[in-house]
């Protein structure tokens, strides 16, 4: 099975995410036990992940209405498995919020 390329918000994110030295996140995470659903960047062992959004000014698929319902049904069976999903644009991404969320979030939630 082929795994998807990387998006350049994915690779700006990842990039971010090792500037801030925060703990190295497990890229394309399986997260479901029967589904073929992964995360962008995971934290198994915290029940964490981030999903980057692209296409959101472009009619990209997570803005059209199949893609926006198969979304949701991916982040509802995320929570009834136990996961803290964090979303983001590329837009948050490309001006740093994203990573400032992160950072906050990992200080505030004592995580290492």
């Amino acid at each position: 099975m082929a795994i998807k390329r990387k998006s350049e918000i994915e690779e700006t994110l990842a990039l971010h995410i090792r500037a801030a030295k925060l703990p190295a996140p497990t890229r394309e995470f399986r997260f479901h036990p029967t589904r073929k659903w992964r995360f962008d960047f995971a934290w198994p062992e915290l029940r964490f992940a981030v999903e980057t959004e692209g296409g959101t000014f472009s009619n990209g698929r997570h803005t059209r209405g199949l893609g926006f319902d198969m979304d949701c049904t991916k982040y509802s069976e995320a929570m009834i498995l136990g996961w803290d999903v964090y979303r983001c644009s590329g837009g948050m991404v490309r001006k740093g919020m994203a990573i400032d969320f992160l950072k906050r979030l990992f200080e505030e939630r004592g995580w290492r």
